[in-house]
């Protein structure tokens, strides 16, 4: 089949979030064709350039979110009231969409119950998701038959149709107190999310020829999918590994509360329409789906997908070979013996009594805490080393890099054998990478336990990839911890030094149990997060797609004609046929009243 496949700063752009799963996934459905349609997010990006991509990418579109390029397009009377009329029925549904809530969203990435977050917006009504959706369309249409929005998304028309909605009766009251400079706001944010409508991918030849969209994302990535639906049929999948709409209720904590309720309102709709217009939407993990559920989304409609990882660099370290296999390779186990003692000799650090963080250094990842633990594990296992492997992620990162440096030179006084001795300090920062660098197999192998201390967390990748080491791991309960480790490794609360200190230490002290929840931690990783899991769980939810979608143009044959038995019989046959109808009743069986007739006399 056809797939279009839909990203927002991701794929194909190296570097891009969620490029690394799009790559193994188109690369995994090699009997697929794909065409990506991709959005920029800036400059550098672009200038980054492609991955290199697989012959089944048929063709690449690609568009700028961070800029508005001008079309030159100049509507008339006519056009000018279409927009009016479904901008401002737009601006309505976002001033009378239900409030955002207050209450505590389900299993923050602080984890449920440990932090009040951003509240989650209510689902909004049937009146104002119908009114949104007919009002996204109708600007689809006049973009299509105009030739684009741009100068119409940016004109005083447009900040004057917000501001009657503001103020029309029955507006919220964070509507009606918006300033005129909160308004601007709002229409500048409104013109970037809906630059998708003034495309010209919306052709026959353009997502009118795939046979399935699938959003790499919710938000705006998945704009481009509602609108292939509504012109021409296209089924549409969305994959949310992090529920964008969360994110939304996150971002701009210093705006106004005019700006906030409106803005939140917005994407609260945008998702609300694009979850009822999905033919299925896959979160990839328990935590998500918790969100999407809560956003409105239809549980009928979920596949949970988790991530799939590449296992085959951790084999090395995973895998332990059986003595017959031994004999029958000496030389290899030689030359991996030879490249075992040169990492060894490379890893001061490394050995049984060595704790491993690996990571992105950020605040969210409290190495505070994780150090705090550590001077409990010294003073109940003296000989313990802990190494934090990462590079700082921005300005923000490196400052809290050289705090935890600080913290540790405090915290652990170098250390000598003797008055003749250099010092060394129980914990190394390192950076990964570089020539002649340790893989992230390597990392894993030089110690006994991988902690993960975070008080903020999606997805674990980092977990995962120790997983497949084989590993025993310590990590805080947030995010989707739990449901990544199961009952391979030991939770502990976030923010609690002394209670990942105890679970380090009862690691450390039993080797048994260290190799037992190795094995069950690789055997758990193998069967669940590997990429051929992900791949075959996305060719199976495609065709089930497909399989429920009517067909909208014939099949041909080699000869161009028609081909038979291309589309089942059901799908000729009109109104909701997969729906039960209701049972048929003999007309004997009705009661017919007789008509009460008087006589004339």
């Amino acid at each position: 089949m056809r797939i279009g496949l839909l990203t927002e700063g991701g794929y194909p752009y190296v570097g891009g979030e969620g490029g690394v799963w799009c790559d193994r996934l188109v690369r995994g459905l090699d009997r697929h064709e794909f065409d990506v349609y991709a959005f920029s997010t800036g400059q550098a990006q672009e200038d980054a350039g492609w991955v290199e991509l697989p012959p089944q990418v048929q063709r690449v579109r690609t568009a700028p979110l961070w800029v508005a390029e001008e079309d030159g397009v100049v509507h008339g009377r006519r056009a000018r009231r279409r927009f009016t009329e479904h901008y401002g029925e737009l601006a309505a549904a976002l001033c009378t969409a239900a409030e955002p809530g207050t209450a505590q969203g389900p299993g923050t990435a602080q984890g449920p119950g440990t932090a009040q977050g951003p509240g989650i917006a209510e689902k909004p009504g049937t009146a104002e998701a119908d009114r949104f959706a007919n009002a996204l369309h109708g600007l689809a249409e006049l973009a299509r038959d105009e030739g684009g929005l741009v100068a119409a998304l940016r004109s005083e028309q447009a900040v004057r149709a917000l501001e009657r909605a503001c103020r029309a009766p029955g507006a919220r009251r964070a509507a009606r107190e918006a300033r005129v400079s909160d308004l601007l706001t709002v229409a500048d944010h409104l013109e970037r999310a809906l630059r998708p409508l003034s495309l010209d991918w919306y052709e026959e030849d353009g997502l009118g020829a795939v046979d399935l969209c699938h959003a790499a994302s919710g938000g705006i990535a998945a704009l481009p999918g509602l609108l292939a639906r509504h012109f021409f049929g296209v089924p549409l999948v969305v994959t949310e590994y992090g529920v964008r709409l969360r994110t939304h209720y996150l971002t701009r904590p210093d705006a106004s509360p005019a700006v906030r309720s409106l803005l939140a309102a917005f994407h609260g709709l945008l998702t609300a329409e694009t979850y009822r217009a999905a033919s299925y939407l896959v979160p990839g993990n328990a935590h998500a789906r918790r969100w999407q559920e809560r956003c409105g989304a239809d549980r009928a409609k979920l596949r949970t997908i988790h991530p799939g990882l590449d296992a085959t660099p951790f084999a090395r370290v995973g895998e332990d070979r059986r003595p017959g296999d031994r004999e029958k390779d000496e030389k290899r186990e030689k030359q991996e013996r030879q490249e075992k003692q040169e990492r060894q000799e490379k890893q001061e650090h490394a050995g049984p009594h060595t704790l491993v963080w690996f990571g992105r250094v950020e605040p969210a990842k409290d190495l505070v805490s994780l150090l705090h633990a550590f001077a409990e594990v010294r003073a109940a296992e003296p000989g313990t080393r802990l190494r934090i492997v990462g590079r700082p992620s921005g300005p923000e990162g490196e400052a809290y890099l050289g705090h935890c440096r600080a913290l540790a030179a405090q915290l652990f006084p170098d250390e000598a054998d003797g008055p003749h001795a250099v010092g060394r300090n129980p914990v190394s920062f390192e950076e990964p990478g570089g020539p002649g660098a340790e893989t992230t197999a390597d990392v894993h192998a030089g110690g006994a336990v991988t902690v993960l201390s975070s008080v903020v967390e999606g997805f674990p990748v980092g977990l995962i990839e120790a997983m497949f080491c084989g590993r025993a791991t310590v990590s805080t309960d947030v995010g989707a911890v739990v449901e990544v480790i199961g009952g391979t490794g030991l939770v502990v609360p976030p923010r609690n030094p002394r209670a990942l200190a105890e679970a380090c230490v009862s690691l450390l002290r039993d080797p048994e149990r260290r190799a037992r929840l190795g094995a069950a931690a690789r055997a758990r990783a193998l069967e669940l997060f590997s990429v051929e899991q992900n791949v075959a769980a996305f060719r199976g939810l495609y065709l089930e797609t497909v399989a429920r979608t009517p067909v909208r143009r014939p099949v041909l044959d080699g000869a161009g004609d028609p081909q038979p038995f291309a589309a089942p019989a059901e799908a000729h046959v009109p109104g909701h046929w997969t729906e039960p109808t209701p049972r048929a009743v003999p007309t004997w069986a009705v009661e017919t009243p007789e008509p009460v007739t008087e006589t004339v006399r």
